[in-house]
C-alpha cells in the first residue's frame, strides 16, 4: 500500500555534488512546494541522476528516508547483507593488499574490513597500478569509514567490488556535537552512495516549512498517542540530535501508516456491507446430503468447524468476506465444495478462480470426481474456463454461463474478462489469494459473497494489515493419512552428495515412486532476472499481472549473479546422460507448453509411463499425484520459503514416506542458508510463516527490494508492530463513530481515497 500521501513516494540516492539551492522556490506556496522539481533546487545536472531512482520532486527526496542510523565508532552489523544487496556499511578498515592479477593483466587491491564481529572484502581493479594506490593511502589499517556497493560472493565470501566509500572524520578534529550525532544511512543503489542523499536532503530541509505538511490524523489520537507533528517527525528522521529522536520520529509515521491502512481496510469492509448478498439455506439440501455419502473420507473437526462458519455466512443477506487459510494437504477445497454446493442449492452460482491453468485443471478433475454422482445424474453442471480453450470451446462455456446451465465454474484470470457474465452468481472462491490482487479478487464479488483460501498460513499482523476487511478461518489439523516427509539439504557443489541424488531418484522409480525435479527457470538462453523467470514460466493466463510478476521472485534477485541456474531443457538433457536414470523415461512441465501438451505430460506422469518429471514451479500449488514420492528442487536458495513449502507438499500424498532433497549453493553463514535450514527443520506451514516473517528484513515482507523502490509498509514492521496496528484499528474505529470534522478530517479523508484507488494493485507476497 502506498504511503505517498504521507510523505510523497521514495526511491533512491544521486552520485553528484549538490550545488547551491535555488530560493526562488522559498516563495512558492505550500501547496507547491512538495511538487517542485528538483532540478530547480539541486540543478538539472543532479536532478537528472535522482530520476533514474524515481525522485523527481521535493517530496519525492523528503520521503526517502534513512532506514536505520550509524555512528562514528558504533559500527553497524555486516551480517545484515545480503548477495545482490545495494548497501551501506560503517566498518573499520583491518588490512589491505595490493597485487597483479595472475589471469590477466592488471592490478587488485583487497581491502579487509569489519565492524568487530564480521567482516566483508573489498575490491578495486585497474590496468595499473597507480589509482589502486591512491585508494590504498586513504583506507589506511584502522580507519573508519561508511563503504556503499552492490554485494557480491566470490568463492563463498561476501565482497563489495569497487564500493564508493566516505572516510568517517577524525573525532578530535570536528566538533563533537557532530560526532555523537547518529548518521543516516539510505537505501541506495549501485553507484549512489548514501551520503550523496544525505547531502541533497540537507539542501532541501531548510526550505521546508510547517505548512508544508498539514496534519492529518484526528487530534485526539495524536495526544493519546503522543505524537510529534509531522513537520518535526520529517526533520528528526532524516537530521536527529539523537537516536531516541529519530526512533521518536519514526515511531510518529508507523502509527499515521497504520491508522491510513486501517482506515483503508474499514471503508472497504463498509462498502461490502453495505450491498446485499443472495441467502443460502444453512441446512443440508438434497446435493450437499449426495455429496457427503458419496465422500471417501470423513470431515476433521476442523472442517466440520469451519464449514458451519461458512454456512452460517451463507445464510446471510450481509455479503460473507471470509479467509480460509490451512496447511498444504490440509482440506481447503472439500470446504469450498460445501460452500459452493450451498449455493447452487439456492439456485445460484458459484466460481472458483484458480490463478494457473494447471491449478485449475487439477480443480476441476479433482472436484468432477467428487461430484461425478451429482453430474452423472443431471443434478449439478460443472464448467472450467481458461485461456487456453479453443475459440468455439470457450463461446460454448461463456453461454452456459450466462443462462445459468454452468452452476460451478471453475475458471483463471479468463474468468476476470469483461465478456464474462455470471447472472445468477452468489459465491465467488479465490484460491491462492497472494497471485491476485484486490481489484482482481472483487472483480465479480460485488453483492456477492466472498471466500479467499490460502495455503500459505499468514501471520497475525500480515492478516490484520492485509486482510483486515476479511473474517478468518483457519485449518490446524491435516487429514488422516498424510505421509511425513523428511527434508535433505544438498550443496550442489559435492559430487558424490549429487551422485545420489539421482540414485535415490532411480531408487523411487523402481519402487513404484514419481519423481519431481524443479528448475527455477526453462532455458539456459534467458537472463537471468526475475522477470525472465516469471515469464519464463508463464504461470498466468494475461500478461499484465505486473504487480506479481513484479515480486513474485524478490527473493531470487538477492542471489549470486555469477552462479548458473538450473534450467529445464539442460537438466532433461542432463539427466538423459546419468547412467543411474539410463532406462527411465523422463518428460519436462514449463508453462510454454500448449494446455493439451501440459495434460497430457501429467497424465503420463501420473500413469508412471515417465515416472520422473523435470519442471518449472508450474507443478508448484494444486497438482495432487499420489505416486509422488521425491521432490528435488534445484537451485533452492533462488526461492522462498513458502515456494519451497508449497513444491513440498506435492509429494507425502499417498501410502508411502516421501522425501525432499534441496539441492542449493547458498554461501556459509548467508540468509538464504539461513531460510534453507529452517526449511529442513519442519514441514508445519503456519512455523515456516512465522520464521520467513522473523527472517526477512521489514522492507521486504510485501516483496520490496533494498534498493529504493516504493515500500508497500515504509514504517511498519510486521515482524514488531502488531501493537501499533492494534492501537491504530481502536483509533479508526472511535473516529468513525464520530462526526466528520472539518479541514483535518477532510485531509485524512482525501489521504484514504488516494489510497483506496491505489491499492487495487496491491498484494501479498509469498511467504
Amino acid at each position: 500500500m502506498s504511503t505517498e500521501q504521507i510523505l510523497p513516494s521514495p526511491s533512491a540516492s544521486p552520485n553528484f555534488i549538490v550545488p547551491q539551492a535555488d530560493t526562488a522556490v522559498l516563495a512558492s506556496t505550500p501547496t507547491d512546494f512538495l511538487n517542485t522539481p528538483l532540478a530547480k533546487i539541486l540543478g538539472a545536472r543532479s536532478a537528472n541522476k535522482l530520476t533514474k531512482l524515481k525522485l523527481h520532486t521535493v517530496g519525492d527526496l523528503i520521503a526517502h528516508i534513512p532506514f536505520r542510523l550509524a555512528k562514528r565508532g558504533e559500527l553497524l552489523p555486516i551480517e545484515q547483507v545480503q548477495v545482490g544487496d545495494s548497501v551501506t556499511v560503517v566498518a573499520r578498515v583491518l588490512s589491505h593488499s595490493l597485487r597483479a592479477m595472475q589471469a590477466r593483466r592488471g592490478y587488485i587491491l583487497s581491502v579487509h574490513i569489519a565492524d568487530g564481529a564480521h567482516d566483508l572484502e573489498l575490491t578495486f581493479f585497474a590496468k595499473s597500478a597507480q589509482p589502486l594506490k591512491f585508494h590504498q593511502s586513504r583506507l589506511t589499517v584502522g580507519q573508519v569509514a561508511t563503504f556503499s556497493g552492490t554485494v557480491s560472493s566470490y568463492r563463498g565470501q561476501l565482497q563489495l567490488t569497487h564500493p564508493d566509500y566516505e572516510l568517517l572524520e577524525d573525532e578530535n578534529a570536528v566538533d563533537p556535537a557532530k560526532v555523537n550525532a547518529p548518521i543516516p544511512i539510505y537505501h541506495a543503489a549501485e553507484k549512489i552512495p548514501s551520503w550523496h542523499i544525505a547531502k541533497a536532503i540537507a539542501l532541501v530541509l531548510p526550505l521546508l516549512k510547517a505548512e508544508h505538511l498539514p496534519e492529518i490524523l484526528p487530534a485526539d489520537f495524536i495526544a493519546k498517542h503522543q505524537l510529534l507533528s509531522r513537520h518535526e517527525a520529517l526533520l528528526a528522521l532524516h537530521q536527529p540530535d539523537t537516536e531516541s529522536k529519530w526512533r521518536e520520529a519514526y515511531q510518529r509515521y508507523k502509527y499515521e501508516e497504520a491508522f491510513l491502512l486501517q482506515l483503508v481496510l474499514a471503508k472497504r469492509l463498509a462498502q461490502a456491507q453495505a450491498e446485499t448478498a443472495p441467502k443460502a439455506n444453512k441446512t443440508n439440501g438434497e446435493l450437499r446430503d449426495k455429496f457427503c455419502a458419496e465422500l471417501p473420507f470423513r470431515f476433521t473437526d476442523g472442517q466440520k468447524a469451519v464449514i458451519d462458519e461458512i454456512a452460517q455466512d451463507l445464510s446471510q443477506s450481509v455479503p460473507m468476506r471470509r479467509l480460509l487459510q490451512g496447511d498444504v494437504g490440509a482440506g481447503k477445497t472439500v470446504v469450498a465444495v460445501m460452500a459452493m454446493l450451498q449455493m447452487i442449492e439456492a439456485g445460484k452460482q458459484a466460481i472458483l478462480l484458480a490463478p494457473t491453468e494447471v491449478l485449475a485443471r487439477q480443480h476441476y478433475e479433482s472436484i468432477t470426481r467428487l461430484l461425478a454422482d451429482l453430474i452423472a445424474a443431471g443434478k449439478i453442471r460443472v464448467a472450467l474456463l481458461t485461456g487456453k480453450l479453443t475459440p468455439r470451446e470457450h463461446k460454448q462455456i461463456l453461454l452456459d454461463m450466462a443462462c445459468g446451465k454452468a452452476q460451478l465454474v471453475i475458471g483463471t484470470h479468463a474468468l476476470l474478462q469483461d465478456n464474462v457474465q455470471l447472472p445468477f452468481l452468489g459465491l465467488v472462491v479465490v484460491d491462492e489469494q497472494h497471485r491476485f490482487g484486490v481489484e482482481q479478487r472483487d472483480r465479480h464479488a460485488r453483492g456477492v459473497h466472498l471466500l479467499v483460501m490460502t495455503a500459505t498460513p499468514i501471520p497475525r499482523t500480515i492478516a490484520m494489515t492485509i486482510f483486515g476487511d476479511l473474517q478468518v478461518s483457519t485449518l490446524q489439523e491435516l487429514p488422516a493419512g498424510r505421509q511425513a516427509i523428511e527434508t535433505i539439504l544438498v550443496e550442489q557443489w559435492l559430487e558424490n552428495w549429487m551422485k545420489r541424488v539421482w540414485e535415490r531418484a532411480a531408487e523411487e522409480v523402481a519402487k513404484g515412486g514419481r519423481v519431481y525435479v524443479v528448475c527455477p527457470r526453462i532455458t539456459d538462453s534467458q537472463e537471468q532476472s526475475a522477470h525472465s523467470l516469471l515469464e519464463s514460466a508463464n504461470q498466468f493466463e494475461l500478461e499484465d499481472d505486473a504487480f506479481y510478476k513484479d515480486t513474485l521472485f524478490a527473493d531470487l534477485e538477492t542471489a549470486d549473479s555469477e552462479r548458473s541456474w538450473a534450467a529445464v531443457e539442460s537438466t532433461f538433457a542432463y539427466l538423459q546422460t546419468v547412467p543411474a536414470l539410463k532406462d527411465i523415461q523422463l518428460a519436462k512441465l514449463h508453462g510454454r507448453l500448449s494446455s493439451a501438451e501440459k495434460t497430457a505430460i501429467m497424465q503420463n506422469f501420473s500413469s508412471g509411463q515417465t515416472p520422473i518429471l523435470v519442471s518449472t514451479t508450474v507443478i508448484e500449488v494444486g497438482v495432487d499425484v499420489p505416486e509422488a514420492t521425491l521432490m528435488i528442487i534445484l537451485d533452492a536458495d533462488r526461492f522462498g520459503l513458502s515456494q519451497l513449502h508449497q513444491l513440498r507438499g506435492r509429494v507425502g500424498r499417498g501410502k508411502n514416506p516421501s522425501l525432499c532433497l534441496a539441492v542449493h549453493g547458498a554461501p556459509r553463514g548467508s540468509l538464504a542458508l539461513a531460510r534453507l535450514e529452517v526449511f529442513a527443520s519442519t514441514t508445519n506451514g503456519f512455523e515456516l510463516a512465522q520464521a520467513d516473517l522473523e527472517l526477512r528484513k521489514a522492507g521486504n515482507i510485501l516483496g520490496i527490494e533494498q534498493s529504493g523502490a516504493r515500500s508497500n509498509l515504509k514504517f511498519l514492521d510486521l515482524r514488531k508492530d502488531e501493537d501499533v496496528i492494534v492501537e491504530a484499528k481502536i483509533g479508526v474505529a472511535a473516529w468513525l463513530q464520530q462526526g466528520v470534522e472539518a479541514e483535518k478530517e477532510a485531509r485524512l479523508w482525501q489521504a484514504v481515497q488516494t489510497i483506496y484507488q491505489e491499492e487495487e494493485t496491491e498484494f501479498l507476497v509469498k511467504f
